[in-house]
């Protein structure tokens, strides 16, 4: 929390914050002595009583209580200090980890507690009995359809990030191009996208705003000043110091209606999809470490001409192992930059920024979504299946060969692959990141397993294949199909927008260790793998273009 200037309270604890229903996954509050104690267990509002998040439209969703372990939702804001005050308190990952897994004991123990109170017969009525009021089923069809709505916009998301990262590696591959790894440009856009969606309050603000339009701290503020001003003009100068001193500090306030925000639209799937399916394909750490091998081997190829043909300059160890430490500086400082440049540009277009209404996410976005996520995963199967460029499809001509088809071997390959590698990061984060809140379990394993693969896939891409009549790949089917797990399977399942987000929200000694421990055991593994055949029998030429 926020303390600036002498006049700040030093107590900023006991600004009221707005009731949110759906504020439970930041579940702690801050006491008067410094420590913390989870939040009363959420109640549910008498029958007829107005709802001030639009949950009577149909706009609240039942998210499942391990989603909060997704660290691109729960992660606090790339910049916690944006009203650039001359002193604030950092939030930490481990920190808001360790609360949840206190406010969930709580709640087991308090669920427990009350179960052998209702069987002893004392009588007693609980709010928290309320609940099996509702219609039975409804609750877990609740669920249900949020699941499905994530999943759905995963699907959509992280095909729509494959063609980005993939478009955008081609783009970037030209003679003379300053930077020889082409993964860097969509490490670079995923992070900053990250950045923006991570911080930004007004997208999703449409939910906080009460039946006048206007946001708690807007009224809270304008009250202030209402008063403040009346007390003036009325000659009552001493009753408005009185007001000043009792009203909250209005950085108090953003701070609080700032957590209720960030806690209510942790639980949309809009934005679930966005960071984790969007972001998360766009980037791709298993292409960031076979870049490192790559350079450390003495295998990146240099463009040599417009057509696309490369070739590889002989070098020495030694700058072997300075393009090795290149590319690890460059891609670590380039995407954090972007990660705290999006959350800047976040900051500097809040008043600009349109908000989306969420009854419109509800009833519109989220059910045409699961059609859509459907139609163009299917649609890229049977695109896969047949071809427009084929020697036989309509888009071919007389002089069409299968040497010249390429689609398969670029994108649709990839697009099929797409949503299985992102739909598993997204449940390994749910399973594993909870374990330890010092070290993103999850996020680790999803890109070691992930880089791991793409060195396995790049193995026999390169490769000789004996069972396939010793061609290379496996011949162009084969090649499309490896080409295709590589961008698009361990592109979506391994991220580093994700991972830098993580690095800037630990504390600095975890931070180190978890980001030496991910290049170090990736890169250990990727040069057992690909350097087994580097330096035996070297790499050969694939037999599709990419």
């Amino acid at each position: 929390m926020l303390r600036g200037g002498k006049n700040s309270p030093r107590k900023t604890q006991n600004v009221p914050e707005r009731p949110h229903e759906l504020g439970t996954i930041a579940p702690t509050v801050e006491d008067d002595e410094g420590g913390t104690h989870p939040r009363e267990p959420r109640r549910r509002k008498p029958k007829g009583a107005v709802s001030n998040n639009n949950d009577s439209d149909g706009a609240s969703y039942d998210v499942p209580e391990g989603f909060a372990n997704l660290n691109e939702v729960d992660a606090p804001s790339p910049d916690e200090n944006p009203h650039e005050q001359l002193q604030y308190k950092r939030s930490f990952l481990e920190t808001t980890r360790s609360q949840q897994k206190e406010y969930q004991r709580n709640q087991r123990r308090q669920r427990l507690s009350q179960g052998g109170t209702a069987e002893s017969g004392e009588g007693q009525e609980s709010p928290i009995e309320e609940p099996k009021e509702v219609v039975p089923g409804r609750g877990r069809a609740s669920r249900i359809a949020t699941e499905i709505y994530i999943l759905s916009y995963l699907i959509l998301f992280s095909i729509l990030g494959t063609l980005a990262r993939v478009g955008l590696d081609a783009l970037t591959m030209y003679p003379g191009a300053p930077v020889g790894t082409s993964v860097l440009w969509a490490n670079f856009g995923g992070s900053l996208l990250m950045g923006y969606f991570s911080e930004d309050r007004k997208l999703f603000m449409d939910s906080d705003k009460s039946q006048n339009g206007t946001t708690p701290e807007e009224e809270r503020e304008e009250r202030y000043e209402n008063m403040s001003s009346g007390e003036a003009e009325r000659g009552g100068a001493g009753r408005a110091r009185e007001v000043a001193a009792n009203e909250p500090n209005p950085e108090a306030l953003r701070i609080a209606a700032r957590k209720v925000h960030l806690a209510f639209k942790k639980t949309i799937p809009l934005y679930i999809g966005l960071t984790t399916g969007f972001c998360g394909s766009f980037t791709s750490f298993s292409s960031f470490i076979r870049d490192d091998f790559l350079a450390l081997s003495n295998s990146s190829p240099t463009i040599t001409s417009a057509s696309g043909s490369s070739s590889v300059i002989p070098r020495n160890g030694g700058f072997s192992f300075m393009a090795l430490l290149a590319v690890n500086i460059l891609t670590l400082c380039v995407c954090i930059s972007a990660l705290k440049f999006g959350a800047h540009l976040a900051i500097a277009f809040h008043y600009i920024t349109p908000s989306i209404p969420v009854r419109l996410i509800r009833r519109m976005f989220d059910r045409i979504t699961v059609v859509v996520a459907l139609g163009v995963w299917l649609g890229a199967v049977f695109m896969t299946i047949w071809p427009p460029d084929r020697p036989s499809g309509s888009a071919s001509s007389e002089h069409t060969t299968w040497s010249q088809e390429n689609w398969r071997g670029r994108v649709l390959f990839s697009l099929i692959f797409a949503p299985l590698g992102c739909i598993a990061r997204f449940y390994a984060s749910v399973k594993l990141n909870g374990l330890r809140p010092s070290f993103p379990v999850g996020t680790f394993v999803v890109n070691i397993v992930g880089t791991i693969i793409l060195g396995m896939a790049w193995d026999l891409q390169h490769a000789p294949l004996g069972t396939m009549g010793g061609r290379i790949g496996g011949g162009l089917i084969g090649c499309q199909v490896l080409q295709g797990v590589m961008d698009g399977f361990c592109g979506c399942l391994t991220t580093v927008s994700t991972w830098v987000l993580e690095l800037t929200s630990l504390r600095r000694r975890h931070a180190y260790l978890y980001g030496f421990a991910s290049v170090g055991v990736a890169l250990a593994f990727m040069t057992i793998i690909m350097g087994s055949l580097r330096w035996t029998k070297g790499f050969a030429d694939p037999v599709c273009s990419t």
